[in-house]
């Protein structure tokens, strides 16, 4: 518990520093990065020991804070953290923001609620801490919608208060074409060219700094996502498809898994870095958004939606949900690698006026899967179709 309690005065402290001006550092912190206090020379196997079992017991959020707050105490324990704290598709935990960029788990569907703000187009993503269809939930992402004709774009961020494109909690964005059936999902990548500490012109606060910093954004795409209308006529359910332009087709077979890398820019600590992922060229997305999915795939994985059976006694078409979607919309479905293979990658429903349950798992991430959810939201009604449950 002492152990628990310094690391979170600690990470409070580095966070204070980064925003307030401090005469002598050293003096007030013990060191630039917390390598002078007294927790930064604990024995590496004694420190490893405790790490551990904070990892092993707080498994679940809010109690997992505690771990993002052990990794913010000093470099030494960072690093030992990041050792330990496996991916998401080992651990089927989410930790760090990189996780939100991370694939799911694959021993099962992750559950997720997403609430929606219709006076101000936004979205908030949450990661369900019970069995419940909703909860207090975990915050993950949020995204609002831009009206750019003839694109309709989704900024998604980090920070529910800040979905400016240019700020560093920038995720990504879903772009749509004018018709409002095809989609792009594009990744950001944000370089700090330069940093540099200076004096906060507020009259309220006179005496702070802030560092400011050039951002240069670089916008990857990462999937495609179209709807088309079924083939038996203007009344069956639509029919989606999704090319992870990112994930190869390996990536679902049980003999050779494949890990879907991300990138996420942005972030000054090295805990959240990861590798590279292959980058789709940029021209691909003006093609997609005009053309036809043709040529488009190129070994990538194409997830498409779980056709859903008729209904004689309701009359409607219906999927199995397993009681995460409980009201009928033309939102709801489900996607599986093809209609041979019964695991479900990601399903989508409405439980609530304005709520949704999300349930996803590997090898997409909490950013895709919520994209593609985006796009169910947007896609305009242009023919009389219905997808109950």
């Amino acid at each position: 518990m002492t152990l628990k309690f310094i690391a979170r005065l600690r990470s409070s402290r580095v966070v204070v520093q980064d925003q307030l001006e401090v005469p002598d550092q050293a003096a007030v912190g013990g060191g630039g990065d917390g390598e002078d206090c007294c927790w930064a020379k604990l024995p590496p196997e004694l420190l490893r020991e405790v790490l551990l079992m904070i990892e092993d017991s707080e498994t679940r959020w809010p109690q997992r804070k505690t771990v993002v707050a052990c990794a913010g105490v000093c470099s030494s324990w960072r690093l030992i953290v990041k050792e330990i704290v496996k991916f998401p598709e080992i651990s089927g935990k989410l930790t760090f923001p990189i996780s939100v960029k991370q694939p799911g788990p694959k021993d099962g569907l992750l559950h997720c609620f997403i609430k929606r703000n219709r006076s101000t187009h936004t979205y908030c993503l949450y990661l369900s801490l019970t069995n419940a269809l909703t909860d207090d939930g975990k915050f993950l992402l949020a995204a609002r919608k831009h009206k750019r004709p003839p694109h309709n774009d989704y900024i998604i961020s980090l920070r529910a208060e800040d979905m400016s494109r240019g700020s560093s909690s920038y995720v990504g964005k879903l772009r749509s074409n004018y018709l409002g059936n095809r989609y792009t999902i594009l990744a950001g990548q944000s370089a700090h060219t330069g940093s540099k500490m200076a004096k906060n012109h507020s009259p309220r606060l006179p005496n702070l700094k802030h560092a400011s910093s050039k951002v240069h954004l670089v916008n990857y795409s990462m999937a495609h996502i179209s709807y088309e209308l079924e083939v038996f006529g203007s009344r069956g359910p639509r029919r989606m498809q999704c090319i992870m332009g990112t994930i190869p087709t390996a990536s679902t077979a049980p003999e050779e898994p494949a890990r879907a890398r991300s990138e996420f820019s942005g972030l000054n600590t090295d805990i959240f870095q990861s590798n590279p992922i292959a980058h789709s060229e940029p021209a691909s997305m003006g093609n997609f958004l005009s053309g036809s999915l043709c040529g488009q795939k190129n070994g990538a994985l194409v997830l498409i939606n779980k056709a859903p059976r008729w209904n004689e006694q309701l009359h409607c078409w219906c999927l199995n949900f397993h009681g995460r979607v409980t009201v009928a919309s033309v939102k709801n479905f489900q996607l599986v690698a093809s209609p041979e293979n019964r695991k479900i990658v990601l399903q989508f429903g409405k439980v609530g006026k304005d709520l949704f349950t999300m349930d996803y798992q590997y090898p997409i991430s909490a950013f895709q899967a919520f994209a593609i959810c985006l796009s169910s939201f947007d896609t305009k009604n242009l023919w009389r179709w219905w997808c109950l449950l």
